[in-house]
């Protein structure tokens, strides 16, 4: 992988460093360091390095070493090593390198959740091939093994009888790990229980080594070809061994990593063309939604790999967030998976942290405990060419109020999706037209006026624009309760950013990375503002930029309002500009957990004012231009502005407005009165509940009540609701 930078080869040799002592203390009577080639290759480095005298660097963790080989003292048992170095892999790991752990997204998989996938996939084997994990050319792949555990269980789990299992080891089991601290315990971790496994068989077996283990980045594999590198030429020669295979099986825990949260990280995803055009051509093809980034996070990344690398055959058994069986995001993914595999099961054991209330109730509990806050999904994939049948989709809810115990103990029980079947426990899935597969919507949905498309400019809608919430990407900086503490804020931040700007202006070579301040603590670095600086472009403050927001329901905050600090203004220009007023009704944006709600309020709402607000105004302003007003957009507008400086319109369309006149002919309707109907008819509990579905995955569509009554109690009521919710104390 050559965007490996030089600060991960030194980690990578830290890593080697700091941790070959812990190995020879661990595993004195296997000869792994004389046999692994990435250690070999790890060793000839630092030996070269020896005249910097390394080894009164590693003299400080003496005392650490030393405890661990007392640990070691009398712990003979596989389980026991493993219990030893899992325990320091995970403890010493995410200290050491909390980067690398947040970036690849590192979380260790329960063995309940590995033996019900490697049972669930020799049974599918079994009855889809007439096969087991046994038979010859049944090659198995764990892309992203981690310290081994899908190997290390597919050994111990008797279904490669111990007559087969030395063929199966040298031949047809393979892993693959980026990670060299993890390659090296899932190395020692699969030769230890495979030494294990077959002292019953044979007690003078010798040492063998696991060959089938690469130290390789999964994905960047099958880029471009190897750079070979003459100290990791066996390195070389066993992925170049491995692509040339049929894969049959891939079995494993896909890192869970969308990218970097922040600008200050320098930690993003790395990328990879071939891959992500994969994604493009398919996932991101089909789906509907306008946000595609969730569909390049790495679980999502694999699932795409995996089903290339089975070709037309083979069966995957992943563990992985299960996002993708509801979001919005992944209709395109679901289209594609039942498109692409014969049979689908899903296995949902919740978890899911991102809810609240009553829901989050029902969550309960993570199997990984507190490793991720995602749902999390058991799915194991078959692609079949012989089957008549194609896109069988089962799927199964482990159930509600399930503690992280209660729900290990039912997977180990079931033991495999055999045992789901054992108790009907299955639901077969019909997606719909909109590729739904759990929580379809409401078809009658479709009949009413949308409240905004941006994708499709024809269709008539009844707001002629709207925005997402104020997105500044630096809150600490840019609102405060205080206005005296928000410019000192920002006057500190500013300075700080002109500073490194002149500073790096008296360089004749710089790198932003290296050279520019990335504490979090000074400054918020994001794109954009990144851009800013990259183009040599300063930060005037302003003090006339200040605005009252609404940062949270009912919260309002000072806002320092400035396109450069402000990460993205959306609409907001032509929604908010300079004093003058308007009313906005935001909404629960789509891809979230939250329940649907909305809130009116007469300030810029922030973009979690509610969950991924969209935000839907009563006026749009544009300037007034003296050159072009004749055929501005807005020539015809109602209402000009106290200082003449803007022109004013309502926010809701002709076309809206005629759609309501038409259904209720003998009334004399304002555009204000629509809005305030829809601020009352989004408030209605049984709107909420028929259409809850609905409401998840896309805008909110109004229909027009039944009797011209009605229409105006609903309006009344929005008025009444915003009395309230705008004038509180």
């Amino acid at each position: 992988n050559n965007s490996v930078s030089d600060a991960e080869i030194i980690e990578m040799l830290a890593q080697h460093l700091i941790t070959k002592p812990v190995f020879d203390a661990l595993f004195k009577d296997h000869s792994f360091a004389e046999h692994n080639p990435m250690s070999l290759a790890m060793q000839k480095v630092l030996d070269a390095l020896n005249e910097h005298h390394l080894d009164k660097e590693a003299d400080t963790l003496n005392s650490f070493y030393e405890s661990v080989r007392m640990r070691a003292e009398g712990i003979n048992t596989a389980e026991g090593k493993q219990s030893i170095i899992l325990t320091l892999y995970d403890s010493f790991f995410k200290n050491a390198f909390p980067r690398m752990t947040e970036k690849l997204g590192i979380v260790y998989t329960p063995v309940e959740v590995v033996d019900f996938i490697i049972h669930s996939v020799n049974d599918v084997l079994k009855s889809e091939f007439g096969k087991t994990f046994a038979d010859d050319n049944v090659h198995v792949l764990d892309p992203f093994t981690g310290t081994g555990t899908f190997i290390n269980r597919l050994l111990q789990s008797g279904l490669i009888p111990a007559d087969r299992l030395t063929y199966k080891y040298k031949n047809e089991i393979h892993a693959n790990e980026i990670v060299l601290l993890a390659y090296y315990i899932a190395s020692i971790n699969i030769e230890t229980v495979y030494h294990d496994q077959m002292k019953t068989v044979n007690p003078d077996l010798q040492y063998a080594p696991f060959e089938g283990i690469c130290l390789t980045d999964t994905f960047e594999m099958y880029e471009k070809d190897d750079l070979v590198s003459k100290v990791l030429i066996d390195n070389s020669e066993r992925r170049k061994r491995q692509k040339n295979l049929d894969i049959t099986v891939i079995v494993g825990n896909p890192p869970y990593s969308a990218g970097q949260e922040s600008g200050n990280d320098n930690n993003a995803n790395v990328k990879y063309p071939f891959l992500d055009s994969r994604i493009e051509e398919t996932y991101a093809k089909h789906t509907t939604a306008t946000l595609k980034n969730s569909l390049y996070d790495s679980y999502i990344r694999a699932i795409r790999w995996a089903s290339d690398r089975i070709k037309d055959c083979g069966v995957i058994g992943f563990v992985t967030n299960g996002g993708y069986i509801d979001s919005n995001s992944a209709d395109g993914l679901r289209k594609c998976l039942a498109d692409e595999f014969s049979s689908l099961y899903f296995f949902h054991l919740r978890g899911n942290a991102r809810t609240s209330g009553e829901q989050r109730r029902k969550e309960k509990d993570n199997v990984f405990g507190q490793g991720t806050r995602t749902p999390i999904l058991i799915a194991v994939l078959v692609k079949n060419p012989n089957t008549k049948q194609h896109g069988q989709i089962y799927f199964h809810d482990i159930g509600d109020y399930l503690s992280r115990e209660e729900k290990l103990e039912k997977i180990s029980d079931l033991v495999s999706i055999n045992g789901i079947t054992a108790i009907d426990g299955w639901t077969t899935i019909t997606p719909d037209v909109h590729n739904d597969w759990l929580n379809q919507r409401d078809d009658s949905f479709s009949e009413f006026i949308e409240m905004g498309n941006k994708k499709n400019k024809e269709a008539t809608t009844l707001f002629q624009n709207y925005s997402h919430g104020l997105k500044t990407n630096r809150d600490a900086w840019t609102y405060n309760n205080s206005l005296k503490k928000l410019n000192v804020n920002i006057e500190s931040l500013i300075n700080i950013y002109n500073r490194e700007l002149s500073k790096i202006k008296q360089l004749s070579n710089w790198d932003f990375d290296k050279d520019v301040i990335q504490d979090s603590k000074y400054i918020s670095w994001t794109r954009a503002l990144k851009n800013d600086f990259l183009k040599e472009k300063p930060i005037n403050n302003n003090v006339t930029q200040h605005k009252v927001a609404s940062y949270r329901p009912y919260t309002k905050q000072w806002l320092y309002y400035n396109p450069q600090l402000n990460e993205l203004l959306g609409q907001f220009p032509r929604i908010f500009p300079k004093n003058e007023s308007n009313l906005t009704i935001s909404l629960v944006g789509l891809g979230t957990p939250k329940e649907f709600s909305c809130l009116i309020t007469n300030t810029i709402p922030d973009v979690q004012i509610l969950a991924n607000a969209q935000c839907f105004p009563l006026y749009l302003y544009e300037e007034t231009s003296t050159e072009n007003k004749a055929d501005d957009l807005f020539s015809h507008a109602e209402t000009n502005t106290a200082d003449g400086q803007y022109t004013r319109k309502d926010a809701i369309s002709d076309e809206g407005l005629k759609h309501f006149q038409d259904a209720y002919p003998t009334e004399t309707i304002s555009k204000e009165d629509i809005f305030y109907y829809v601020y009352g008819l989004l408030h209605s509990e049984d709107y909420r509940t028929r259409y809850a579905d609905n409401l998840t995955k896309e805008l909110p569509r109004i229909p027009c009540v039944k009797k011209a009554e009605d229409f105006w109690a609903f309006s009344k009521a929005g008025r009444d609701l915003a009395h309230w919710h705008l004038n509180y104390e």
